[in-house]
């Protein structure tokens, strides 16, 4: 089968899939398409392809991934499938807005004391976990166990020490089990812990407030306000500030997430190989299970577990930064601008049907008037829209418009890779990436900056951005300027 785009618009294309599919729906100006490779594009028709596939959208941000495309979505009303969601379970941005000016961090004396104590309350990397650093919150079973169960409930933002009216700027501040009850998780969590499907649960637990390794971070910005009034509108909605600083902050479910994913995909692999089912284009990382199987309702337990440790993992993320501005810059206040998720499956509706949508490096993109943002502070305008680029080019904050539609509602996630890891390990020059950062004033925790994170592994964001207000899908509120980075050069939890 061919894996030729055909243009549609300047940032449109759609991708053919054969005589009995719907095409899989491209979005990207030219530039954009032309770093789309073959086994990205071959993903993409296979996940079109799959049982119970209705839609497949590619975003600009799209690249080759487990089973499908990193940058994709996918609707089904009748299966749910693992790899479109990936194994860092509700991977997401989140977005602390402080009332302090751009000037309380120009100085490098100030940003390096910003970081230390940022770093002495959250850990960084594979593995490890709130002892691992002097000030991070202690977390036991019974606090981890709760987060899973619960997510952001108050009683748990109570424990961890987390604002109580944050919930109100989460995308979801929690998930229930597959029939819509926390009775289902708390049940399923027992059964996976007697059946040791957690190895050193309690050592897990101990994440929660930490980022992982390779693509996640901690980012000090300056808020940038586009120069038009819808924008400056949104903006104060959204509880932005112009010319304040803001911390923008990348991570997900950390190891829990990794082992609830690793667990689903042996055991729905096994199933298809005892029933003898093909998997989709020959391809085993594109397992599945129908809705209303149990096969399918533990995974979205599974599913759900990992999310709500995502979410309050996030929060006390949120909380622990507060706490290190206000050790360094005593008397700084802050709040939530908002938590959206980008490796999730949700119910929604699309084209009248009700769907399970599954974003894998995708971020929901609802509008004002969205019928599931009613009774939210984002009702008349949108939600925002957290898009990280790289330090240097900055992220934006952006609200869909009414053609992400089209996109079931979507927009990418970030700028997507151009370089894979070892590639850019071997190519990347360490002095020329380090100076770099030294030319744009922006420090960093690490002595040297990974090379598989410098900015160069990623695309073009500004041709990025120009994709995704090209195809009408959404449009910038504001441009987000590093002052610091925190990071860690161990792999990637997703």
């Amino acid at each position: 089968m061919t894996t030729t785009m055909i243009p549609t618009g300047e940032a449109t294309a759609i991708l053919p899939a054969g005589d009995h599919h719907s095409p899989v729906k491209v979005f990207g100006t030219e530039a954009i398409r032309n770093t789309f490779d073959d086994l990205c594009l071959q993903q993409a028709i296979n996940s079109r392809c799959a049982p119970g596939v209705t839609e497949l959208v590619l975003n600009p941000d799209a690249h080759c991934g487990y089973g499908a495309p990193i940058g994709c979505v996918l609707a089904s009303p009748t299966h749910v499938y693992p790899g479109p969601v990936g194994f860092d379970i509700k991977c997401s941005m989140s977005l602390l807005q402080t009332d302090l000016p751009a000037d309380a961090v120009q100085d490098k004396s100030t940003r390096r004391a910003l970081i230390d104590a940022v770093c002495r309350r959250i850990p960084t990397g594979m593995g490890k976990g709130s002892r691992d650093v002097p000030k991070a919150r202690r977390i036991d079973e019974k606090i981890g166990s709760a987060a899973m169960t619960e997510g952001a409930s108050p009683d748990v933002l109570s424990r961890l020490g987390i604002p109580i009216d944050w919930p109100d700027r989460c995308e979801d501040a929690y998930h229930r089990g597959h029939d819509g009850t926390i009775d289902a998780l708390k049940s399923r969590l027992y059964e996976l812990r007697q059946q040791r499907g957690f190895k050193k649960f309690r050592d897990k637990v101990q994440q929660l407030g930490s980022y992982g390794g390779g693509n996640h971070f901690g980012e000090c910005e300056v808020v940038q306000i586009a120069d038009d009034e819808d924008a400056k509108a949104t903006a104060e909605v959204f509880g932005l500030i112009d010319g304040h600083v803001a911390f923008l902050s990348h991570c997900g479910s950390r190891g829990i997430g990794h082992r609830l994913a690793s667990h689903q995909f042996q055991v729905l692999e096994q199933k298809f190989d005892q029933w003898g089912i093909p998997y989709p284009g020959s391809d085993k990382q594109l397992v599945y299970a129908p809705l209303g199987s149990v096969e399918a309702d533990r995974y979205l337990d599974d599913m759900a577990l990992g999310a709500n440790f995502a979410t309050v993992n996030h929060l006390l993320i949120n909380a622990l930064v507060l706490e290190a501005f206000q050790e360094i810059i005593p008397g700084t206040r802050g709040h939530l601008v908002y938590f959206i998720s980008h490796n999730i499956a949700r119910q929604e509706t699309v084209n009248q049907q009700a769907c399970w949508v599954h974003r894998k490096g995708a971020t929901r993109a609802f509008p004002g008037g969205h019928p599931a943002l009613a009774r939210t502070p984002f009702a008349q305008t949108g939600h925002p829209i957290l898009l990280p680029g790289n330090p240097q080019a900055g992220s934006s904050v952006m609200v869909a418009a009414t053609g992400a539609k089209d996109s079931c509602y979507s927009v990418n996630h970030g700028a997507g890779r151009v370089l894979g890891r070892r590639r850019a390990i071997r190519e990347l020059n360490q002095e020329s990436i380090d100076q770099s950062f030294n030319d744009a004033d922006i420090l960093t925790n690490c002595r040297r900056y990974p090379r598989d994170e410098a900015p160069a592994v990623y695309k073009d964001f500004n041709e990025v951005l120009r994709s995704v207000s090209k195809a009408g899908l959404a449009t910038e509120v504001a441009r987000l300027r590093a002052k610091f980075v925190i990071k860690d050069a161990a792999d990637a939890d997703d």
